[in-house]
């Protein structure tokens, strides 16, 4: 495979002219996966113009979910894009359960694989470049490796992991931008990198001027409004916009994602039902916000769609 792929240069083309989308997994109160809410804020999420699409990941639970349930969360993602734009699926724990998502993956349309940290255990790079080996040697889809959490590659094994076949991309969660431009310098021709830090705006002048502009966004799975204004006020060069938007709404927004663990998901997911979005509760571990965030929450995405000329 090489990075010249039909999927790598769509995911180009894509991370060019809009954001990255990490849809929400639906779920009904009782705990049970809503095919039908996904698929409602799947097209939702659509008809907002993102990049590329990324179900099963960690905005969707996808530690949450058993097999039955990713490979229909993926199914139904494949179907609503129809083609459009690639649907890149999550996939993590070990190599060998990370093989059972890909297939389950690979059955349901998706175009490429985003590598989830793996889970609970440290291990030494070159354990980290063997996991990879591993999991691309049992499947056809290109792969997009995360490093965030324990997984962080020195510049020799993100030399050796470059040179896998089927690893096409680099997600960076860790913001070593020092280390990070190391990679970039260090990569083939044509080697995406995505900026995959948390509430990734935030930081997304800085990850720009390392070379590194496309970026997932929470934000576009309950405020696509807000998240595009970002996107084109950056492109753009109109500074004013993007430090309006990070002075009223996405510092504050970091502020409030901080307050308890766990809030980078259910902050969304409660912003999304603000909305009216079918998305529901988050799973166990997770929780919900509390009465007085959610109170703030409110507050904090008023401002912020009103400064874009949206309303809640």
């Amino acid at each position: 495979m090489s990075l010249d792929t039909d999927t790598a240069r769509r995911l180009r083309e894509g991370m060019a002219r809009g954001v990255l989308s990490f849809p929400l997994t639906s779920f009904r109160e009782d705990g049970s996966l809503d095919p039908d809410g996904f698929r409602a804020h799947v097209a939702d999420r659509l008809a907002a113009a993102p990049g590329a699409v990324f179900p099963a990941c960690g905005t969707g639970e996808f530690h949450a979910l058993d097999e039955d349930e990713y490979r229909r969360v993926v199914e139904i993602a494949v179907e609503e894009a129809a083609g459009r734009v690639p649907v890149v699926a999550g996939v993590g724990y070990g190599w060998a359960q990370a093989v059972r998502f890909a297939r389950q993956a690979e059955d349901a349309g998706a175009d490429a694989l985003l590598v989830l940290p793996h889970y609970l255990v440290a291990a030494p790079q070159d354990g980290l470049v063997a996991q990879l080996e591993q999991l691309a040697a049992r499947t056809r889809l290109p792969l997009v490796v995360y490093q965030r959490g324990q997984v962080d590659y020195s510049l020799d094994a993100f030399r050796r992991l470059a040179r896998i076949p089927s690893v096409i991309g680099l997600k960076d969660g860790h913001s070593h931008l020092d280390r990070l431009q190391r990679l970039t310098l260090a990569a083939p021709e044509g080697f995406l990198f995505f900026n995959g830090a948390a509430t990734a705006e935030v930081q997304a002048r800085a990850y720009a001027a390392v070379g590194v502009s496309a970026y997932s966004s929470a934000v576009h799975a309950f405020a696509p409004e807000i998240a595009n204004a970002f996107f084109a006020a950056l492109r753009d060069g109109d500074d004013g916009t993007v430090d309006k938007l990070l002075r009223v709404f996405y510092v504050p927004f970091v502020e409030l994602r901080d307050r308890a663990p766990g809030y980078a998901v259910s902050l969304v997911k409660a912003a999304a039902r603000l909305r009216g979005r079918p998305v529901g509760p988050v799973r166990a571990p997770l929780t919900d916000p509390s009465a007085a965030d959610l109170a703030d929450l409110r507050t904090l995405l008023a401002a912020g769609l009103d400064l874009v000329g949206a309303a809640l």
